[in-house]
């Protein structure tokens, strides 16, 4: 009823603002909703719940080569004032420059996407599976909506119901496992399967810390770990303006450089967890290659940067950053891992990752949760903190000797300001000498 009541009240409040404007002038609306129900667990209990429903708009306003724009709130059945958005904008935009990358709505399309779901809000059903464990995490679910309109009569809807549980368990000790379960559809035997696996490695954590001395070491990175070092490329990497002003990690690949043929990247829409439209109304393709094999075959470009450098729109957002990122898997089985791996690290987590060398693709970071010693196919004992600093012109490059048969979908959690959408479909890696500095 959110999504249906507040797709009606965008539509009636971009009419309205097509009736209003001159021939001179154009706009875009933009529109970021949810209706979310959020469960917060401490010590294996509730501690707060909540719900909220919240509805926002962002209008962009053009007249004579120039734009600005103004946020306010709305909703189902909220009138925002349009007459005085429009004066104000009117009125701003007079004193501005001219914006010669502006991207002007141009042609009217449509879409619309609505995925349901089927999810549970007592949260007896998140802890049953979890009784005797020190459980700690926040779960979210509920419908998020994203919405476009045009003054060309555009317009693209998107709807989905989804949860997110992002949790941990913790031991006497502090040390903790950290894991997430996401979807839209809640099967509660994989739920619990998750959790027992989460179990199973809380009780290797018992075992004494072993310190690891700085060096070399082959290294098995868990799918969540893969998903943290795929989430850099959206930060200086595979985006064509980066590229273009030479602050890109992957320009050596522009240049003829290639990667393992065991790795492959793609953006990947068909789940239906993210929209396809971006801020200009742009529809991006379902399945868009990025790398192929190894080799840099697309970056993300939006209509902005295309103008900007002569360049063909594949309808990335404004950032160029990935929305639903897939990289493909191989043919290493669970099973087989510890055996592969052998002698060195298993990686369930890494955080604070960052650029210490982008030209050099150079990445640092720290290990996180549930991360092993593993000797002749076994894992020995947990491993104290450990900072990374590693390019992924190597790991991802001759280093990179298989990735799983399987791939995990690695949700986006946050809440700030709003739910997130998506997530990364990764498998998991293992690398020969990947590099640790302390």
């Amino acid at each position: 009823m959110f999504s249906e009541k507040t797709e009606l009240a965008m539509g009636q409040l971009a009419a309205e603002l097509r009736d209003k404007i001159t021939n001179e002038e154009q706009f875009v609306l933009h529109l970021t909703g949810e209706t979310s129900v959020f469960i917060r667990f401490n010590g294996g209990q509730v501690r707060q719940t909540g719900a909220v429903q919240d509805a926002r708009y962002q209008l962009h306003f053009f007249r004579d080569g120039k734009t600005c724009w103004r946020n306010f709130a709305g909703g189902a059945g909220d009138a925002p004032p349009t007459a005085e958005i429009l004066a104000e904008l009117r009125s701003e935009i007079g004193q501005l420059p001219p914006d010669p990358y502006a991207v002007l709505p141009t042609a009217a399309q449509t879409s619309n996407h609505s995925q349901t779901g089927q999810f549970p809000t007592d949260p007896a059903a998140i802890l049953a599976a979890t009784k005797g464990l020190d459980f700690t995490g926040l779960y979210a679910c509920g419908t998020v909506v994203r919405g476009y309109a045009d003054s060309t009569g555009s317009k693209h809807w998107f709807s989905t119901a989804t949860f997110t549980l992002d949790y941990s368990l913790f031991d006497a000790e502090g040390r903790a496992v950290k894991g997430t379960y996401a979807g839209s559809h809640w099967q509660d035997e994989e739920y619990q399967r998750q959790i027992a696996a989460s179990r199973q490695q809380l009780a290797k954590m018992q075992k004494p810390l072993k310190s690891i001395d700085r060096g070399q070491y082959r290294t098995y990175l868990a799918p969540a770990a893969v998903a943290d070092l795929v989430g850099m490329l959206s930060w200086g990497g595979i985006s064509e303006a980066s590229l273009q002003q030479g602050q890109s990690a992957l320009a050596a690949l522009r240049d003829g450089r290639t990667l393992s043929p065991l790795l492959s990247l793609s953006e990947d829409f068909r789940s239906g967890l993210v929209p396809s439209f971006n801020d200009d109304g742009e529809m991006a393709p379902e399945q868009l290659p990025l790398i192929e094999r190894g080799k840099l075959v697309n970056t993300l470009i939006n209509a902005r940067t295309a103008q900007e450098y002569g360049k063909v729109s594949n309808g990335a957002n404004g950032g160029e950053y990935l929305r639903s990122p897939h990289l493909a898997t191989g043919d290493l089985s669970q099973s087989r891992i510890l055996a592969e791996l052998g002698t060195g690290l298993y990686l369930s987590n890494l955080h604070y990752l960052n650029w210490s060398d982008q030209p050099t693709g150079r990445i640092t970071g720290m290990t996180r949760y549930a991360c092993f010693w593993v000797a002749e196919g076994e894992i020995v004992a947990p491993i104290s903190n450990l900072r990374f600093d590693a390019s992924l012109y190597d790991f991802w490059g001759d280093n990179l000797l298989a990735v799983t048969d399987f791939a995990e979908y690695i949700a986006a959690v946050d809440s700030y300001g709003g739910r997130s959408l998506g997530g990364d479909l990764v498998p998991g890696m293992l690398i020969q000498d990947f590099t640790y500095t302390l």
